[in-house]
């Protein structure tokens, strides 16, 4: 008879080999589709009842050239690619003014004005005042340039050495590159969670819940099939935190590799959310208070470089360091023909203009269409867990801060460290009216899936808790069939709005 240990091992291989085939399946069977319920049906037609966008986007009378590009936040990024290595530039259209002093009268020019790559997500360069005579202003992508420069690499080598071409045989290079931004760190993230998984849990129940729920009952599996920065973000997340929780559970403290690699991942989950540097703080902080010298020689300048990389790529793309997307609202988003130039216009419809009150929004964050908790209801069982751990962290950050020898990280601290990165993120989004938008269209609370395997970890202590009652089996088992729905409801694109908000626009409770 296998030990349980051997048993548990064969059940993570299984969950985690069905997670990456899916992954797999949705990068190479991947085409954006059109939705005739999110269009306006032809006139003199009675339809059928449609939600969301079918108010106001109109069905093309012409049929588009298929895709495996999605939405206009990856059309931006992927405009970016193939900008780089096909013209060796970070402009990816141009903006041409016969007359430089009417900055009404204008044509645009290169990959930007190409219908496939059309895309929200664009910034121009703003035009002077003293501007005379012919004029011309550049696009760029308003996404942080790091990413797509790493992207670039490899789109580059599958041209030098296949021959492909990104336009020509996009369904042979988009899908190959999002398999390994996407589905590869997929992979060793879930590895690294079973591996934790099975150190620190108590039960076979809890153990094999939380590695459910991180393989089936995350939004980061419904984002595996689109290149996009939030599962990036979330893997380096697992990947910083990973040395020092496999230390704290081992009860050592980290190597010097340690520090390297949770600084390097720390530094470069920055760059894809600019959020995460509450999670580097969070981490470095009391690494900086209590081993100051191996902080100082390791993990603070192997945070630096990534954080550096992004810097130069912004200078070497706009001549600035500061990021567009740092500007939200500014001049290089307002130019004529601009989305986001139609706020305070009566163009301004849907998701992206709502001017709901704070509390409104909150609510919505957490609990209503894109809610982090009604959408994947297991997060209730983390919170418990995290909360009955944190609430006891009060003797470590004593120690911590010099009243007591800190023998390191504890679950206790750790659990705190998520709840206070993860107030903080929540905070944040609340001071910026301007993206009260919950990340245009979108299956989920996109701005917070980075914070998503600190979670998993804090799911684990409340589903060994609740192991031992069947009633409290039956409720993790409620709560993750829940979430699963939320994962997998927009199996063909994940940039659609959720099932919750869905339903709402379909019964007439609620519309954008």
């Amino acid at each position: 008879m296998p030990e349980p240990s051997e048993i548990r091992r064969s059940i993570y291989l299984i969950l985690i080999a069905v997670a990456v085939a899916i992954a797999t399946a949705k990068v190479v069977g991947g085409e954006n589709v059109l939705e005739p319920s999110r269009y306006k049906a032809s006139e003199g037609k009675d339809g059928v009842k449609g939600y969301g966008s079918e108010k106001y986007r109109v069905w093309p009378s012409e049929r588009p050239e298929p895709t495996p590009m999605y939405s206009s936040n990856d059309k931006s990024r992927w405009a970016t690619v193939r900008c780089l290595v096909d013209e060796g530039t970070y402009v990816i259209g141009k903006r041409v003014y016969p007359d430089g002093r009417d900055p009404k009268t204008f044509r645009d020019e290169g990959v930007v004005a190409e219908a496939q790559y059309k895309s929200l997500d664009i910034v121009l360069r703003p035009l002077g005042d003293d501007a005379e005579g012919p004029q011309v202003r550049e696009f760029y992508s308003s996404k942080p340039p790091l990413m797509p420069t790493l992207i670039a690499a490899e789109y580059w080598l599958l041209k030098r050495i296949l021959g492909w071409d990104i336009v020509r045989d996009r369904f042979l290079v988009i899908p190959t590159i999002v398999v390994t931004v996407n589905v590869l760190p997929l992979l060793v993230y879930l590895v690294l969670l079973s591996r934790l998984i099975e150190l620190s849990g108590k039960t076979d129940f809890g153990r094999l819940l939380t590695l459910t729920v991180a393989t089936l009952g995350t939004f980061l599996l419904t984002f595996s099939g689109t290149l996009n920065n939030h599962l990036p973000a979330a893997c380096c997340i697992l990947f910083a935190a990973y040395p020092l929780a496999r230390a704290m559970l081992e009860k050592r403290d980290l190597e010097p590799s340690g520090y390297l690699v949770s600084g390097f991942f720390a530094g470069f989950a920055v760059t894809f959310d600019l959020p995460a540097a509450a999670f580097l703080v969070a981490i470095g902080l009391p690494l900086l208070i209590a081993r100051t010298r191996p902080t100082i020689l390791y993990f603070a300048p192997a945070a630096i470089v990534p954080l550096a990389a992004l810097l130069l790529c912004n200078y070497l793309a706009m001549s600035r360091f500061v990021p567009a997307y740092g500007e939200f609202g500014g001049p290089w988003y307002n130019f004529e023909g601009s989305h986001w130039a139609k706020r305070g216009t009566d163009k301004a419809i849907g998701i992206d203009f709502n001017d709901e009150p704070t509390h409104i929004y909150a609510f919505h964050l957490l609990f209503g269409h894109h809610g982090w908790f009604s959408l994947t209801p297991v997060w209730f069982l983390a919170l418990g867990g995290l909360v009955a751990l944190g609430i006891r962290s009060a003797a470590d950050v004593r120690k911590l801060l010099g009243k007591g020898k800190w023998s390191g990280w504890t679950p206790e601290l750790f659990a705190a460290m998520t709840l206070v990165v993860s107030l903080t993120v929540f905070v944040f989004y609340l001071t910026r009216t301007q993206s009260y938008n919950y990340g245009g269209f979108t299956s989920g609370p996109r701005w917070l899936f980075w914070l998503i395997p600190l979670w998993v970890l804090g799911l684990l202590p409340a589903a060994d808790r609740l192991a031992g009652y069947k009633l409290g089996r039956l409720l993790c088992v409620v709560l993750l069939g829940f979430s699963v729905l939320s994962v997998f409801y927009p199996t063909p694109n994940p940039w659609r709005p959720p099932w919750i908000l869905q339903l709402m626009e379909f019964t007439g409770y609620l519309h954008y």
